[in-house]
Formats: C-alpha cells, structure tokens, sequence
C-alpha cells in the first residue's frame, strides 16, 4: 500500500493547477508563474516539479517512484500544446529549467536554458527563425556553456576563454559582434571542452538533457554557494527546490527581440515611477550577469512602444495583485511580450520603509500590515552612517547605486582575498567586472561591493540588496583587469590593497577614505531631526511605523547603561528604563586601587575603610543615572564578576616582584598584592568566586552597593526629582542565598529610605540553570527576575563564549548543528525552555513577578518574538539597539494578533 501511495503522490503541477498561496511546494518561481497564469498574463506553457520531489531525490539520491513518468505526461501535454516536440529536428520545442525555492535565492541555484537542442535540431530551430543562423547557433553554444557548468561541473572559465578568443580573433569586444559562422565555431571548440572534462561528448538526447538538468537543479540545493546563502539569510536547510520546465521564448532573435527587468517601485529607494533594465537582442540571463550593459526601462517605450504599454499595464495589475513591490522578469520576442517570473521583489531597508508608508497611504494594506513588511535588521541598517561630503572628495566614477550605505575599505579583486583579508579584521572593498554566484563568500566579507558592469538588476545589485551591503553597480568607467589584481579610472591606478570609498545611493566611487556623518534616522531618534518638518520620505516613514509599533507592542523595552550617557542617549531613542546597569564598570579607571585595598584588607577596620572610601563614589555614580532616568525604573546589578579582573594578571605580576626583587627594590607592597592573587587564583573563575558568592564571602560589600543605590535615590527624590531602583543580585542559584542578601539589604533600605516615599524592588538575575528549574522557590524571596541569557547559554550549552566562537563556532555552522550562534539569537528549544520554565512556575509561586531579559539577546529580532511568546513584560538591550527592539516588539505583537484571529 505504501509503495503504491508512492508511486501515486502527485510530484509535477501543470501552471494552472497552482496559485501564489503554494510556494512551500511549487517553489516561489512556480507558485507565482501558477499566479500570473491563471491571471491570464502571457506565460509560456510550462510545469512544476515540487520540492517534495526534491527532498525525496536528495534523501536516497534517485528520483522518487512515479516521478519519471509524471515528467512524461506534462511534457507531452506542453507539447500538444505547442505543436512541437522536444528536440525535434524539423520543428523543435525547446525548455528551460530554473529552480525555485520558497524563498528567493537570486543566482544561488541552476538553469539551464535552451534544453533540446542539438546538432540536428540546432537546423530546424533556424528554419522555425525564418533562418536565422545566428540566433540558432548563439542558443546552441548558450545551452552547451550552461549544461557543461551546471550539470557536468565543467570549468565556466574555460567556455570563457574559448568565447574570448573568438572576439579577439573577430576584433569585437561584444558578442554581438560574432555571426553564425564564429557561433558555430565556437559550440565546435564547447563540445571539446566538455569532452575533455567528462569523457563523453555532448548528449544529444534531448530527454536525457532535460533529465539530467531536472537533477543538476536538485543538487544545487546543497551547492556550497547555496548553503553560504542560506545561513547568511537564515533560510532553512529542509525545504527543497522545485524545478519549472517551461517552454522557451527568445529574446535573442534579434533587435526586435530582447529581455529585461523591471520593478514596479525603486528597489533602492522606494520612489514610485518606472525601474528596470532592458537588453536588445539577449535571453534572460545575460541581463543578471550583467555581461553587457543594460538600457533603462524607460528606453523601451522608444524601441517597442506596445510591448512598452502592454508591460506597465501589467506592472500596475500585479502590484494591485502582490500589494507589494513587485520585481518582474519578461522577454520579448519578435514584438510578442511574454512574463517569465514574478516575485515580491527585494528591496533595501530604505525602500522596505518607504513602500510600506505609500502602501498604506494608497489604501492597499494597513498601518499592521506596514509594520510586518519591514524588521528590525532593516531598521539597523537605517542606522549605519553614511558618507560626509563637506570637504573636497570629487567622484572619480559614477555607476548605478545599487544598494545603498557608505562603505570604505581595501580594493580586493577575488572573494578568496576579501575572505582572507576580513578574517583578518581588514576592510575591504570587492571589486570585479561583474559577480556571479561564486563570489558570494567575497560578498558577505566585503563592506562593499564594486563592478564595472551590470545596472540594478545585475547579480550584484540583486544579492547585495538582499543582505544590506552596500553596492555600485556598472561603473563602466573602470576599467578592471582581474588578474593584475588593479583597476585604472580617470588615468590613475588602483592596486590591490588601496582604499577606496563607494556610495551605494549615488553610485559614486571615490579614492581613498571618506569620513562618515550620522545617517537621518539616528538624527531622528536622538531628536535632532523634526519627522514632521522634514521632506524625507525615510524619515517620515521610519517615524511614522515606529509611532504604529510602540502603540501596538506590549513588551517595554529598556536599556543597558552604565552612566548617564549612556542612559540619556537610550532614553531619546525611546528606553523606557534601565535593565542592566553594571556595577562593575564603576571600580574600573582610576578606582581600581581601591578595589586592591578591599581585596588586601586583613582586618575589619581596613576593610570597613576601604568601602568606606568607594561608597560616595558610587552614590555619586547612581545619582547620575537615577537623574538621567527621571522615575524610570533603573535595575542595578550588584557587583558580578570574580574580584580576579579588578587585579594584575599573576603571571605578569609574578615576573614583575621577581625582576624587582633581584634589583633589590622594595615590593612589600607588590608582594602583598602577589599573594592577594594567588590566594584568589582559580581554574575557571567565571564558575567560582562571583556574583552573589562574593557578596557572601566578603561581608559589607553588597552592603555598600545597596546602601549607594538607596542613597542615590533618596538624593534625587529630595532633590524634587524621581527614582525607582531595583536592585538585583546576579548568579543566584539558590533561593537561600538571595534569602540571605535581602535580609541584610531590607535593613539597609528601611534605614536610608525614611519618610522619602522611595521604593526599592529586589529581584536576582536568572543565569544559573538551576535557578530556572527552582524558580517558584527563588521567586518567594524576589519581586523580580531577569534573565541574563549570556551566561545562561554558556551554562546550559557548556560553552565559554570568549573561546568557543572563534576555535570551533566556524564549524558547527558549516556542518549545520547551529543555524545561527546561540550567543546570536536565542535557542528557544534548550535555553529558551529554561526561560519559559522560570517564568510559568515564578509567575504560578508569585503572579505579580516582574520578567524581563537583559542579555545580548534583548535586542536580536528573533529572540524577542520568543521573549513576547514566553510572556516577558520587557526586554533590555544596549542604547542603539533599542530602536530595533521597539520595532519588533511591535511586530510581535501584530503576528501574534494576527495568528490568534486565525
């Protein structure tokens, strides 16, 4: 029965069949090509084989039963369709076949074009031209240049050089140059190409080409440059690429014929109007490649007016349709207008807000809706800053901005030296003629992206788009030579290893550094910049979604701050308080020798002495901060770490007494010190003496904190301000240690407090797994928790974050264990379940509790969907990262809305 529910599962889906709702099986490209069809849009005909078959090919490395003959019955139903066969000699059908994941993956996985050609159906496709030898023979050495790469892993630069050298020796520099005589030359010097590097010559089988191309675009799944992308992009590893087989339409017929690119808004900047590049007498894949450059859109209404009209009437139905961006690949052919691919186009983080707010202002999607199309890596982006141009820096080039952000760095002009370099902590700028998806390491590398070929549609403009690098794009003025490692431009020479400059809004290139200035948004959040009186439509946007989302989020989102600073700069971006403020910074500087003098202390008197001494420091140090918050709460953790980090590393110190004693010196004092060290020396200090264990061990010193922050703030009450301290103590593993703290602390309290009305919560910190497994035992003695998801990921994976990332992280990414750092975003099934055990039974023990998160974590967008599901009231993050906080807090809050409506 099982065999036989096999052979019956339905693994191909004619264009009719599907419909843009079913990408997780037909793929986006299908799903979307499914769409436009059954909008009555002129798609070839054509077929889906789902991801399902995928999965099952890559799972035991056969095609799964039924397959085969499924792929039979459509391709003869296109056929019927058609009135041509595959590969026929006298009148050829031929397909192309292109993956399709769920999500998009520009240029990470194969197609191959033309498929069914061969020596004797190359004739009948230029009797089906109107013979056209030409036409017919460029498509021959395409298909053969695409199967020997794609599907037989032959070297692409061989059929490169090959092509190459039939320019030269024709004296063009384009292959537009070459007539049908060079063509077929050149698919003579292909077939030996491939014969070389795989011992058979070209199949001329057109089902066995179409067979082997279906399989080459499933193992492209796990091609290397595949999985770089997905992990760059967090795409899941499980979901599979489905494979469209449609019929081929030429735009390499001729001048009448071509093929392009188009968006129904600015990729770049989000401006409505019309976008997109457009190439003459070309199939679909010499425009991404950017092989030569590409006329603006606008060009087509001179060379093909009807097809011109006909093309934006369809642009303004699918964006009606999608309500979003739309990014449009079509090709003409012969003055017939055919669309091959829609998609909900990529777009940068500018033009991702900007849409959003026009959407919502045209009455396609609401201000919820708004909120979901934008996220808070885009809003990061937003932030970066961008070049200063006040001084005297002219341009030497101008291409195509292709992906906005002012990057500088190095020129390098192969991705393995951009890998090289940035491990090194170098930056660096990638320079090439143009991308291809083997460069796709250089680009994650580089701060920048550089080409001298390729408009905004080009490979490099597409994927750096899509992960916020920055891009310009056909800066033809370069003249790049890869091999010697330089460029010239303007009549001067930049090597390997000089720093350029490039701006991915203007399009603009410039030699050496050029400093950079505070982007518009972060003028906006720190309050220098009026969204209402500005003329930036980024700005009115970024303000207007972020009004929406601080009115829908339920968690609160506070800061982690130090000084007053800090904590005035998180205010203005929107904290609404502090979740982690660190004692420790306070005994750093100039304070550490009094730290020493504690840690040398000998008797009471001394020791009592030296607290003595940092307790109007640190009052001080709160009345600040306390001001800067004015009534917001500030959490203040007691000191955390081993008292070893506030003294000399023993071995320095050990060889420093040593020298000095063998000159005779006096070292009493450095030995006392010495002996402090050692006597405090542990394996693994951050597992030892620290936290509330020291609070414990050295008597006063929690004490001393407590009574500074209590002070502190009675200081500011009386002075007719505000505060609201929560004082926490850090690695509570038990609850009779914070039992034992807050009975010495409400002491302190009742005492300093007095009639002032000033209110002190005391809660502990969540690090230690086993706090979380006995919270509702913790939670009777606390009126807080916060989670410090840094140490607890430490704890609960076993890892040391300062050793692990950089010996062995590299790995276990490459190899899939993680998807992303645990010390990155949350891992919701191990540390994430500790959080949620912690919060259910601290709640269930005391239902009041207050919950908050004030790890790395507090700021990552994924981790605080997570913290919004578990039920925290807030999460914490450093100032800048608030913004993004807010903003996903929003989010949360709108996807959790909209699931529990469903």
């Amino acid at each position: 029965m099982a065999a036989q529910e096999m052979v019956d599962h339905k693994y191909v889906y004619d264009f009719a069949e599907g419909n843009k709702d079913l990408k997780d099986l037909l793929g986006g490209k299908g799903a979307n090509l499914a769409e436009m069809t059954n909008l009555g849009l002129p798609v070839p005909p054509g077929f889906t084989i789902t991801t399902e078959a995928c999965k099952a090919y890559l799972a035991t490395g056969q095609e799964p039963d039924g397959l085969a003959g499924q792929i039979a019955a459509h391709l003869e139903a296109l056929e019927r369709e058609m009135g041509r066969r595959l590969g026929d000699p006298d009148d050829p059908l031929l397909v192309s076949v292109r993956s399709g994941a769920k999500f998009s993956m520009p240029g990470m996985m194969e197609t191959v074009l033309n498929v069914g050609l061969n020596d004797r159906s190359v004739v009948g496709l230029s009797a089906q031209a109107g013979g056209n030898d030409r036409f017919a023979w460029d498509s021959y050495r395409r298909l053969i240049q695409m199967f020997g790469k794609t599907v037989c892993d032959v070297p692409g630069e061989e059929f490169e050089h090959a092509l190459d050298e039939a320019k030269r020796a024709k004296g063009t520099t384009d292959d537009l140059g070459l007539d049908a005589d060079d063509l077929r030359g050149l698919v003579d010097a292909y077939k030996k190409i491939f014969a070389k590097h795989t011992g058979r010559e070209f199949p001329q089988e057109p089902r066995e080409q179409l067979d082997l191309a279906i399989r080459a675009v499933f193992e492209s799944w796990n091609a290397e440059r595949a999985v770089v992308y997905r992990r760059q992009e967090r795409i899941p590893a499980d979901l599979g690429t489905a494979v469209n087989v449609v019929a081929m339409v030429f735009g390499n017929l001729g001048p009448d014929s071509g093929t392009g690119v188009a968006f129904t808004r600015d990729p770049s900047s989000g401006a409505q109007g019309i976008y997109g590049d457009y190439l003459a007498n070309a199939q679909g894949e010499d425009v991404v490649a950017g092989i030569r450059n590409t006329v603006p859109l606008q060009e087509l209404e001179r060379i093909d007016k009807t097809s011109y009209d006909e093309l934006l009437s369809y642009m303004a139905r699918l964006e009606e349709h999608y309500k979003d961006l739309c990014d449009i690949e079509f090709t003409i052919e012969r003055g017939k207008l055919w669309m091959l691919q829609t998609r909900v186009g990529k777009r940068t983080a500018a033009a991702a807000f900007v849409i959003a707010g026009q959407l919502v202002d045209e009455g396609l999607i609401d201000l919820d809706e708004a909120l979901h199309r934008v996220n808070g890596a885009q809003l990061a982006q937003l932030m970066f800053p961008r070049f200063r141009l006040d001084h005297e820096f002219e341009p030497v080039a101008k291409g195509v901005g292709a992906s906005p952000g002012a990057a500088s760095g190095k020129a390098v002009f192969s991705s393995d030296r951009a890998v090289e370099l940035a491990g090194q902590g170098e930056s660096v700028i990638l320079v090439r003629r143009e991308t291809n998806p083997d460069d796709l390491n250089g680009m994650i590398a580089a701060k920048g992206i550089l080409t001298s070929r390729g408009g905004k549609t080009s490979h490099a403009a597409v994927v750096a788009r899509g992960m916020g690098k920055t891009c310009v794009s056909g800066a033809d003025e370069l003249d790049v030579n890869v091999p010697q490692r330089r460029f010239t431009v303007a009549g001067q020479t930049v090597n390997e290893g000089d720093v350029i400059s490039v701006d991915g809004t203007t399009g603009k290139v410039y030699l050496g550094e050029v400093p950079v200035m505070p982007s518009e948004v972060v003028q906006y959040f720190e309050g220098t910049l009026d969204p209402e009186a500005t003329d930036d439509p980024l700005v009115r946007a970024v303000h207007r979604i972020m009004t929406h989302a601080d009115q829908r989020r339920r968690l609160a989102v506070r800061t982690n701050a130090d000084t007053a600073e800090d904590a005035a700069r998180a205010r203005r971006f929107g904290a609404g308080g502090i979740g982690l403020c660190r004692t420790e910074h306070m005994f750093l500087g100039d304070r550490r020798e009094l730290v020493e003098r504690l840690i040398l202390a000998r008797t009471d008197d001394e020791r009592e002495a030296a607290l003595g001494t940092l307790l109007p420091l640190q009052r001080a140090d709160f009345v600040e901060i306390f001001r800067a918050m004015d009534g917001l709460p500030v959490t203040v953790r007691l000191i955390d770490p081993p008292l070893h980090e506030f003294l000399p590393p023993l071995e320095q110190l050990a060889v420093d007494v040593a020298v000095a004693q063998e000159r005779g010196e006096d070292v009493a004092k450095e030995e006392a010190l010495l002996a402090a060290v050692r006597r405090m020396h542990e394996e693994n200090p951050m597992l030892g003496l620290r936290g509330v264990r020291l609070g414990l061990v050295i008597p006063g010193l929690f004490a001393m904190q407590v009574r500074a922050i209590t002070e502190a703030a009675v200081t500011v009450v009386r002075e007719g301000g505000s505060a609201c301290p929560e004082i926490m103590v850090p690695l509570v593993g038990a609850v009779q240690e914070l039992e034992t703290v807050r009975s010495e602390a409400e002491k302190i309290i009742a005492e300093v407090v007095g009639d002032s009305g000033v209110e002190v919560l005391i809660g502990t910190m969540i690090e230690v797994p086993r706090a979380a497994l006995t919270a509702g035992q913790i939670a009777e003695a606390a009126e807080f928790f916060s989670f410090g998801t840094n140490d607890l990921t430490q704890m609960g994976w076993g890892f040391s974050r300062d050793d692990v990332e950089a010996a062995f992280f590299w790995r276990y990414l490459e190899l899939g264990i993680f998807g992303i750092s645990p010390f990155e975003s949350i891992d919701t099934e191990g540390v994430g379940r500790l959080v949620r055990i912690a919060a259910e039974e601290g709640r269930a023990a005391r239902p009041g509790l207050k919950l908050g998160v004030c790890g790395e974590h507090g700021g990552d967008p994924d981790s605080v969907h997570f913290f919004h599901s578990v039920g925290l009231d807030y999460v914490s993050c450093s100032p800048f990262r608030v913004p993004v906080a807010r903003l996903e807090a929003g989010r949360a809050a709108v996807e959790t809305a909209g699931s529990d409506s469903r």
